[in-house]
């Protein structure tokens, strides 16, 4: 019997170690888990942190971006509203051609003329000039000139013979109401067939079944000046291939481009002067 108590008391001893052995180590285990938790609580705190504090820098940052942006747009606006006022104030009024305009617009007229620009302006008659208004160029006398001026510039409409106008993207496009001149200095020549003038007064291209006789020597792309064969001017145009190309061109080949024509006088009554 004493044996058998000896053998419970070792036991109970036995399982009071190992019970108090493993409430140890899951003490343990919670500690560490609950350290752990409040370390990922920590990191999941500081990273919310910094993604606020990105966040704010990243919005001072566009704010910073969009008030610089928008006062670069606010000089922008102020700097084309002053250009387009100088511009109004310089397209209005009857004045001289800035030198890149003349520039522009001698070069368009010197594929049709050549040096007859020079004969243009030193007439033996009296003096002649070109003279803009309303970005319309146009061939004035001095007598034109000193009468436009005691007119008020918004009552001026006309003057002269119209050479031209300036387009939005500053171009130059000649009218046929300079057909008179530029016929009279043209280097280069194209003569229709009469079978062939009701088409080009229409609009439309020149083409080697109506070609009647062309000028020698005409290079590809010249300005030339479209006649009747009995040499009455019927408008202008540019050359599409050169006088040794169009001996060989097919009849329904294109000779010159069509650019004016007489028929506009009708077609273009409201807006050609």
């Amino acid at each position: 019997r004493r044996r058998r108590r000896h053998r419970r008391r070792r036991h109970r001893r036995h399982c009071r170690r190992l019970s108090r052995r493993h409430r140890r180590r899951c003490a343990s285990i919670a500690f560490v888990a609950a350290a752990a938790g409040v370390v990922v609580a920590v990191a999941v705190i500081a990273a919310a942190a910094a993604g606020v504090v990105v966040t704010i820098t990243r919005v001072v940052v566009t704010v910073t971006v969009v008030a610089a942006a928008a006062r670069v747009v606010v000089a922008v606006v102020v700097f084309a509203a002053a250009a387009a006022a100088h511009s109004v104030a310089l397209t209005s009024a009857m004045r001289p051609l800035t030198e890149e305009e003349l520039k522009i617009f001698f070069e368009k007229l010197a594929k049709y003329i050549g040096r007859g620009i020079k004969e243009l302006l030193q007439r033996p008659d009296e003096p002649y000039a070109f003279r803009l208004h309303n970005d319309r160029v146009y061939y004035v006398s001095e007598a034109q000139m000193r009468a436009a001026a005691a007119l008020p510039r918004e009552k001026l409409l006309s003057m002269g013979c119209t050479f031209g106008k300036f387009t939005k993207t500053k171009k130059f496009k000649l009218h046929i109401t300079c057909l008179d001149y530029v016929a009279q200095y043209a280097q280069y020549k194209v003569w229709l067939k009469p079978s062939a003038e009701q088409s080009f007064l229409y609009g439309n291209h020149v083409l080697k079944a109506g070609l009647g006789r062309i000028t020698e020597d005409t290079p590809q792309y010249q300005g030339v000046v479209v006649l009747s064969m009995s040499d009455v001017p019927l408008g202008f145009g540019v050359a599409a291939k050169s006088t040794a190309e169009c001996r060989k061109l097919d009849p329904q080949g294109i000779v010159a481009l069509h650019q004016a024509d007489i028929g506009e006088y009708l077609r273009d009554e409201d807006t050609l002067c």
